[in-house]
């Protein structure tokens, strides 16, 4: 108790609070930019924290990963351009629901889900963060295979009705990912002697490319012909009666795995929220009505998400090992004031420990607050007529693209996603499926090739316990869609 007590009289004083507002405010700004993701600005406000003791410094930087984070849903539920790379998901349910005129519902839910998540999350850390954080030293590299393999299960639920096409798109992102430089032995793939190619693929780019741009190309081609849409209307913001019932157990289920699956070094809420989708999908009735506008798609997305933050400090604060790319960033930021993330910190600076528990409980609530707030401010893009928004989004897209290595061979690449990402759409190929072969391929190559030479070529680390568990699920992910499918051809 006398922890706890110290955090929050670390907390509640005028400096802490203060940056909390701030740091949210940044993040909302931050995120709802597609390519500038909550690394970058982090990353860019790190030294400022310098000159702050730890707690204040922790609760700015906290502020604007929460903030980002659920920022990114608001370009990808309006115009189909995430703010962020674990806005992808959002995606899927999100701005069919914007074309449907239900914009306001998709953002309103959007926000509520995206502080549940947070806040649940933050509940899980407070309370298992030692016991999660043994747990994920449990995962080695074929660990780490089986639960990619998992993961791409999710391309099957994604493709249904059209199997081929989203395998095809699947395979085409696992290509990708082996673009650069090979995990293991270090050498050049598909680089064809381009330094530039031999450094790898930037995802965030080929991710604005194939949503952002692909849509704009589709907006202004339709404007060529002269049957451009009209914006869609923005609907109500409210959600209706009922809407606690028919959210809460998606909301709070996919928190839960958003939690869990931040807990896994390296993993983050990009997979999380394609993971918990997939599950709220698998396991909900009217399954089919996904990828069509339904709530629990966006409510699923958006709460995983934002509970892979607290699950991504797990490791950070137990271990000293980053969760994501973020949380390494926050070891730097604890660091540099002579601190050591880990068990040490717990007994050592129980005001810190503590206080990040308390002040991202906070963030959330405050998050909560302004994006109801600010809501119909957000969704005022909705309003700006077609010829102007969609040239404001090719801009947009490049200088996010741009701005993430100062590299203009990455707006290249975002160009040529966005070409790829058209075309794909003109020929009925889904996206999803190959943005998750994107993300969960070099896990899965660098997890398969490390657990053979571990086991000198041998198969039996199948046999190890979580390894097993996983391809159980896995195989499970396969057969139960198929045997639904077989059902209602039955039922026909």
């Amino acid at each position: 108790m006398s922890s706890w007590m110290a955090g929050l009289e670390a907390v509640f004083q005028i400096q802490p609070l203060l940056l909390i507002l701030v740091g949210v405010s940044v993040g909302l700004v931050v995120g709802a930019l597609p390519g500038l993701t909550a690394t970058m600005s982090v990353a860019v406000l790190l030294p400022f924290t310098f000159a702050l003791d730890p707690v204040p410094g922790m609760m700015l930087l906290l502020g604007i990963y929460g903030g980002a984070l659920y920022a990114g849903s608001i370009p990808a539920i309006l115009i189909r351009a995430p703010g962020t790379p674990s806005a992808a998901a959002t995606i899927l349910d999100g701005y069919p629901m914007s074309r449907q005129g239900r914009a306001g519902e998709a953002l309103t839910i959007s926000v509520v889900a995206s502080a549940v998540g947070g806040i649940v999350g933050v509940l899980l850390l407070a309370t298992f963060a030692p016991l999660l954080a043994d747990f994920a030293l449990a995962f080695g590299p074929a660990e780490y295979f089986m639960l990619s393999v998992f993961a791409l299960t999710v391309i099957a639920s994604l493709s249904e009705g059209m199997l081929v096409k989203g395998l095809i798109s699947g395979a085409l992102g696992l290509v990708i990912a082996t673009i650069g430089i090979d995990p293991i032995q270090a050498y050049p793939r598909f680089s064809f002697g381009s330094p530039q190619l031999g450094a790898g693929i930037e995802f965030i780019a080929i991710l604005i490319g194939l949503f952002g741009v692909a849509e704009a190309l589709t907006q202004f081609e339709r404007l060529r012909r002269g049957s451009a849409e009209d914006r869609p209307r923005l609907g109500s913001f409210g959600l209706g009666s009922g809407w606690l019932k028919r959210l809460s157990p998606t909301t709070l289920g996919s928190s839960v795995i958003g939690f869990l699956v931040g807990v896994l070094p390296g993993t983050g809420g990009d997979i999380g929220s394609f993971v918990a989708y997939n599950e709220t999908k698998r396991f909900s009735r009217g399954e089919r009505r996904f990828g069509q506008g339904d709530p629990r798609g966006v409510a699923a997305a958006e709460s995983a998400n934002n509970a892979s933050t607290a699950g991504a400090l797990t490791p950070m604060l137990t271990l000293g090992i980053p969760g994501d790319s973020v949380s390494a960033i926050l070891i730097g930021a604890i660091t540099v004031h002579g601190l050591q993330p880990g068990p040490q910190l717990f007994t050592g600076s129980p005001d810190l420990v503590y206080g990040i528990f308390v002040g991202f409980f906070i963030t959330y609530v405050v998050l909560l607050v302004m994006g109801l707030a600010g809501i119909r401010l957000w969704a005022q893009v909705m309003r700006v007529p077609t010829r102007f928004l969609w040239p404001t989004v090719l801009v947009l897209s490049v200088i996010g693209s741009y701005a993430l290595r100062s590299n203009p061979f990455d707006v290249l690449v975002m160009i040529a996603a966005g070409i790829l990402g058209y075309f794909m759409l003109k020929g009925g190929f889904p996206v999803a499926p190959l943005v998750i072969g994107v993300i969960v391929g070099p896990i899965a190559e660098s997890g398969f090739r490390r657990a053979m030479i571990i086991n000198n070529g041998s198969l039996e680390w199948l046999l190890i316990p979580i390894p097993l568990v996983l391809l159980v699920l896995t195989i499970a992910s396969l057969v139960i869609p198929l045997l639904r499918t077989r059902r209602r051809t039955g039922e026909r």
